[in-house]
């Protein structure tokens, strides 16, 4: 693969469709619904959240399953393919006065793309 195609832009429908999976993880009817999260999350995935905690898909499942219902803007979105059927996003998170860096690994799979990876930074 050439540097171009690795470098591909926002319209790019493969970018698209993972910029909307991580706005979609971020919704409460997401966070909520144990099916979604289950076919989101890859059977391999890791959380470092911004508190510095380290979560795998079954511990991240049961907290989500106890987690108060909390609004969480999505700012400065974006995101760039890394391979074919890997894709990496950046964005901020704000909830309440707490916002981190977020960055998330999408991978492609048969049946769509699940989150492989995800970690947060505070941010003073």
């Amino acid at each position: 693969m050439s540097p171009n195609e690795a470098g591909r832009t926002e319209f790019d429908p493969d970018l698209a469709t993972a910029l909307a999976l991580e706005r979609e993880l971020q919704t409460p009817e997401c966070r909520r619904n144990r099916g979604r999260l289950v076919s989101l999350l890859a059977d391999d995935f890791t959380e470092v959240g911004a508190s510095g905690a380290v979560w795998d898909k079954a511990s991240i499942l049961d907290l989500l399953s106890s987690e108060d219902s909390v609004e969480i803007e999505v700012l400065e979105l974006s995101g760039r393919a890394i391979s074919a059927d890997l894709v990496l996003v950046h964005w901020i998170s704000k909830t309440y006065e707490l916002r981190a860096r977020r960055t998330s690994l999408w991978r492609r799979i048969e049946s769509g793309w699940e989150l492989v990876h995800h970690q947060g930074t505070p941010l003073n």
